[in-house]
């Protein structure tokens, strides 16, 4: 059986932890911080897991993590 690709846009985009969950990064943080009050900000600075409805298409795109 041939190898499999990696989705290289999602392997950029996703990262496993060490108990095997997928972590991903929050929307909204790239620009337009500045009307954004700083509580929020924060808020979205961290990163979040992926939800478990998403996580099996995303395991698809990275058959190797």
């Amino acid at each position: 059986m041939p190898k499999l690709k990696t989705r290289r846009a999602a392997a950029k985009r996703f990262e496993v932890t060490g108990s095997g969950k997928l972590r991903r990064r929050k929307a909204f943080k790239s620009h337009l911080l500045e009307h954004k009050n700083a509580k929020r900000r924060l808020r979205i600075s961290g990163k979040s897991d992926v939800h478990e409805r998403d996580a099996d298409n995303v395991r698809l795109m990275l058959p190797y993590l």
